[in-house]
């Protein structure tokens, strides 16, 4: 072998080495995935302030504790004050997102008014929590209640007074319902939750609930008031003769009512919520990406629940900021995130289309 012949045949080596290595390691790039949020494999780094819905906490406790693992470099903190308390700090631009338990109305949601955001951008309203309300009650003996809409709004309303009314009494066969006072309990602070409670009460019994949905309950009627889906909890668990709303996540420990009418009663489950959103359609004359429910709450399955969002900008005046939410927000919408927030607090995951049209949402944020 001459010389010339066997650097030709050593560079050859070398160079067939090289490409080998190169697709070796494009392949290992390949393989593994980008940090939670797809964020293209760059590290991480920066700080978040979330805050607002309460019933969001057990998932959010969860889907930060994951997001926070992936990325060692972010520090994300939510505080969950209610769902009115996180609308009003994103717009006052003290977070960087918000959870609420209601999507921003359109006349709420207009250009400029949100702190963190460019003066051109809107906010977007992105579904990333379903989960039932549960109707849970305290009474002396009974551990199985029916419950129908109208009777709940007689109850809430202050017309049904006592846990032997005959309204009650018929829906329960065989149920021994002591000569009781009823004691509802509702949240004193401006709660997404109330707000999807009083509109479930409108829609299945206007003739006895003639409010419209609010996230402030009637300052007319009487009842506890208790602050956040703790105190209700709280309420509910420590009173005696005792009825209130709350998210089902955080409502375990407690007695729920089945809700149904015509004999057909449903505890408050996941899959049941699930169905029901799957037949509700996103509201129309909005942006394209702004992903506002119109909740059918007349549909199969149970009828209580809520659509929990996640509030950001269309446009953020801090690009590190945007990308941040984006990949957090991307991570807790994705079907790990779904599946974490089902495992950790009986969420249901986002309904397959919505999923895709979350997924463009989310992929839009600047």
């Amino acid at each position: 072998m001459s010389l010339n012949r066997r650097f030709v045949s050593l560079a050859a080596v070398a160079a067939a080495g090289a490409l080998a290595l190169s697709a070796c390691a494009a392949n290992e790039t390949q393989s593994q995935p980008a940090a939670q949020g797809g964020n293209g494999g760059e590290q991480l780094s920066g700080q978040l302030k979330g805050q607002g819905s309460s019933a969001q906490k057990v998932a959010q406790d969860t889907w930060i504790k994951n997001f926070q693992t992936a990325n060692p470099g972010v520090t994300i903190n939510y505080s969950p004050d209610g769902s009115g308390a996180g609308r009003d700090g994103f717009k006052g631009g003290g977070v960087d997102f918000a959870g609420s338990d209601r999507a921003f109305k359109p006349e709420e949601n207009t250009a400029g008014a949100f702190g963190k955001c460019e003066a051109s951008s809107k906010a977007l309203d992105i579904p990333v929590y379903v989960s039932p309300i549960a109707i849970s009650f305290n009474v002396e003996g009974v551990q199985d209640l029916n419950l129908d809409a109208a009777t709940t709004a007689g109850i809430f309303k202050g017309t049904i007074a006592k846990w032997n009314d005959p309204a009650i009494v018929a829906l329960n066969p065989g149920v021994q319902l002591p000569d009781a006072a009823i004691v509802p309990v509702h949240r004193s602070d401006n709660s997404g939750t109330t707000e999807n409670f009083t509109d479930w009460l409108n829609k299945a019994a206007g003739d006895v609930w003639t409010d419209k949905a609010s996230g402030d309950w009637p300052a007319s009627l009487k009842g506890e008031a208790a602050k956040g889906t703790a105190g209700v909890v709280a309420a509910v668990k420590n009173g005696k003769n005792t009825i209130g709303y709350v998210d089902e996540s955080q409502a375990r420990e407690l007695n729920n009512a089945k809700i149904g009418a015509d004999g057909n009663f449903s505890e408050p489950s996941a899959q049941a919520a699930g169905e029901a959103l799957a037949a509700s359609p996103v509201e129309s004359g909005r942006d394209a990406n702004d992903l506002a429910i119109k909740i059918d709450r007349k549909a199969a399955g149970y009828p209580v629940y809520m659509v929990s969002y996640a509030l950001v900008c269309q446009d953020y005046k801090d690009d590190k900021t945007a990308q941040l939410v984006k990949s957090y927000i991307g991570s807790i919408t994705s079907s790990e995130g779904q599946q974490a927030a089902a495992q950790a607090a009986g969420a249901a995951p986002l309904p397959e289309k919505l999923s895709g049209q979350v997924k463009t949402a989310v992929d839009s944020i600047k």
